[in-house]
Parts: C-alpha cells; structure tokens; sequence
C-alpha cells in the first residue's frame, strides 16, 4: 500500500513538473515554422500535441506542392533523448513505444506519407519513395531539435523499421541510435529467402500438416464458396481488384505466411491446433478466416495498403507464394509467374528497380554502426532481415519462439535484455534506470 501511493505521488508530482512546462513547450513549438499544432487528451504520461507540418510533395522543389503531414509528440522534459517513430503507415492515436518508457524519453510519431491523414490533395505516386520519405523525417528532425538538445533514437516495426533504416541510410548523422523491429529489407521483387524459411520452419510433421491443411480447403471450395460469400456480405467487403474466388486462392496460398508470422488469435503458432481431415469443414473455413483471412484481399483494404503495395512493387519488394504443391488445384490464380502480394492502386503500372535495396545492403555491412535489430525467430520476415555483420558496432537479436508481433523487448529473457539495455547505455552515454522491459502496446 505504501509503494502504490509513493508512486501515486511520484506521478502526481511528475504530471505537475510537466504543466509548469506547458506554457515553454507551446511558446517554443508556436516559433517552428511550418507547424501548427494542438494539445490534445493522451493516456501516456507527459504532455500530447497532435503537430501538422507542412511538407513538400517533391523535397527537390520545396516551392511546389505540399501537404501536411500529421505527428504525435510526447513531451517529457527538454534535455531528456527523444525516440522518433518512423511509422510504416498510418497513425490514428498516441500511444508510448517501450523504448519510449525504457529511456523515460519524450517522443516523436511521424505518420508515413500517403497514409492516414498525410495524404496530398492529389496521390501522384512519383512522390511515393524512401528518398521522400526520408526527407521528410529530416525535415521534422531539424525542426524539433530546435526544442530537444538530448540524444536522439530512431524506431519502427515492419515496415516502420524498415523506414528506419532507410532513413539512417539518407541521413546518417539525424539520429544517434536505430533500433529497426522485425524490419525486412528484402533483395527482390520476390525474395526467395522466404521460401527457404517456410522449408525449414517447424518440423517436418507441422509442414505437412499445414499443406495438408491447404490442400483440403482447396479441394472443397465448391462447399466453401457459398460461405465465403455470406461472409463478404455481412462483412462489407467488395471484390472487383480480385474476384472472391481469387481472393479465395490467395488466403490459402496466404495461409503459411499469416501462420508463422502471427497465427491464431486464440492457438497462435500451435501446430496441433491445425484443422486435421476429421475436423469439420466449417470450422476450417473459420480457422482460415481467423488466421489468413479473406477481408484482406477486399477492395476496401487494398485502398487502405495501396501505398504499401506501390512501395513494394517498385523499390522494396515483398514475396510470391509458392504453388507447386498445389498447381493441380489453383483454377484462377496463374502458375506461371506465381501470384505475389503486390495489388498496386488502380493498376498502375510499374516496374521494380533493386538499386536501391543493394546500396542499403551494402552500407548496412560496413558503415551500419549503433542499430540495434530485433527480430522473431519465427517471423517470417527473419529471412529477409539484416544480416548479421562482425564489420560494424551493431546488435542482432532473433527471439525464440517470437513472431512478428512477439520481438519486443519485453519478451528478451534476461541476458538478452541486460546485452540491450548495456548496449544502449554505451552508445548513448547515459544510465537506464528502469531495467525492467517496457510495456508494449
């Protein structure tokens, strides 16, 4: 009872030396130009503002077309580091990262451009690149270290992370840290790591377990369709960018993937939790739909991932499915190039360029200093993430029996996190007081 109330008193007295704060805060921000900004109500401790900052749709020509782009900031106290969220996409609340509550930090949230409320009048796709994107974390980075003079560390998750180390790669000098979270940075249009992972995941009973699985759902479609139908109606979604039936070949193909890289919402990753042949069909189309799902392949959010697959299609690419197994069952997918995950906005056409990707990599093993990767295991995306290189002062952790939502700090055991918390405690010069793993959202 005495500890709860000295911590009560301690966040009373904490709330209050953040209020006398207010006023400076709010002076300092209504200074930066391009800003306009509003206190807004956050559960996280310290003080929120929702910013919007005007950015050049091409940084090339700053005087040409622009739009505004949405941030979150977390104020803490001027001298404190200050963690900056490279978002992979959109950004609907505040809320604190770990490494946020591990450094007692204040926080910086960019929204990706052409995502969310950051989206030009007009989406010219020309303008949807890292070089852009990256350019505008350097323009939010100069601005607000105007305000902030301690340390600052970048972080993202997939794709975030993903922007994280593109922008480390542009702007080297913005960030003293990045510590980029299950972050592929793949070295094709379809990176056939992933398949090698998919061979060697599990034991070879889960494998063919899991195509069995496939195979069934395939082979019982005309039962299956009908179903699937209902669903679309009382879920609201539309197929015309697929029909349901490919939407359908693309949820089993899909399958393997959502499996290892996040699972069942209720069995996860249990491999004897998958549908068997006595199991009743209607309960392996619910376990489908819980797991890879048929919403994902809708219009409405191919609309909403539209950015993502133009990103993907063009300069970072993703991965196919492989169909071998299933050639004799597919009826309206192609074998032959294999389906990938790539349903560019409206059809655009495009065209991948790799140059990119094989310039990061390349700087990656030899100037790639102070990142700091976390990965799961058995994450999918651990095929394509950052090779381990004894060139550089950096840190690689792959968490066992992780996925992609589970590689996070709090689930390090013990000498994982005390390597990561005395890691960051060299590179950034200061004591962590909380040793403790930070809560995740």
């Amino acid at each position: 009872m005495k500890k709860l109330l000295f911590v009560l008193v301690l966040l009373s007295l904490t709330l209050i030396h953040l209020n006398a704060q207010t006023p400076q805060i709010e002076k300092l921000l209504d200074e930066l130009p391009d800003v306009v900004f509003k206190k807004i109500d956050s559960t996280v401790t310290g003080i929120t503002y929702e910013l919007k900052i005007r950015q050049p749709l091409d940084h090339s020509e700053p005087s040409g077309y622009f739009f505004f782009q949405k941030v979150y900031l977390l104020h803490k106290g001027f001298n404190k580091p200050v963690v900056m969220n490279t978002a992979g996409y959109g950004r609907s609340r505040p809320y604190a990262f770990e490494l946020t509550t591990l450094l007692d930090a204040n926080q910086v949230d960019v929204e990706h451009r052409y995502f969310g409320d950051s989206q030009p009048d007009s989406l010219d796709y020309n303008y949807l690149n890292f070089e852009q994107v990256t350019a505008d974390l350097h323009q939010v980075n100069e601005l607000l270290k105007n305000i902030y003079s301690g340390k600052w560390i970048s972080t993202g998750i997939s794709k975030g992370g993903t922007t994280t180390i593109m922008y480390r790669y542009f702007y080297p000098d913005d960030v003293d840290v990045s510590v980029p979270y299950v972050a592929p940075i793949n070295n094709a249009l379809e990176d056939t790591r992933i398949y090698e992972f998919f061979d060697t995941i599990g034991t070879e009973a889960c494998r063919n377990k899991i195509r069995s699985f496939q195979r069934r759902i395939l082979e019982k479609r005309d039962e299956i369709l009908p179903w699937l139908h209902f669903y679309a109606k009382g879920a609201n979604n539309n197929f015309t960018y697929n029909t349901l039936e490919e939407a359908f070949e693309y949820a089993v193909l899909e399958y393997p993937f959502s499996f290892w890289q996040f699972g069942h919402r209720q069995y996860g990753t249990d491999c004897s939790t998958i549908p068997v042949d006595t199991t009743s069909l209607i309960s392996c189309v619910e376990y489908l739909l819980d797991v890879a799902g048929i919403s994902s392949f809708s219009d409405q959010d191919l609309a909403e991932s539209g950015p993502y697959f133009y990103q993907a299609a063009t300069e970072m690419g993703a991965y196919g499915y492989e169909t071998e197994d299933f050639k004799d069952l597919l009826k309206v997918l192609p074998i032959n190039p294999y389906p990938r995950f790539l349903f560019v906005p409206d059809h655009l056409p495009v065209s991948f360029d790799g140059t990119l990707l094989e310039k990061v990599d390349k700087w990656l093993k030899v100037r790639g200093n102070h990142f700091i990767y976390i990965n799961g295991a058995t994450d999918p995306w651990c095929a394509t993430a950052v090779p381990p290189s004894e060139n550089v002062d950096a840190e690689w952790f792959f968490l066992s029996g992780e996925n992609h939502g589970g590689a996070r700090i709090r689930n390090m055991n013990e000498t994982e996190r005390e390597k990561f918390i005395s890691t960051l405690e060299r590179w950034l010069d200061i004591e962590i007081e909380n040793r403790l793993p930070a809560p995740v959202k």
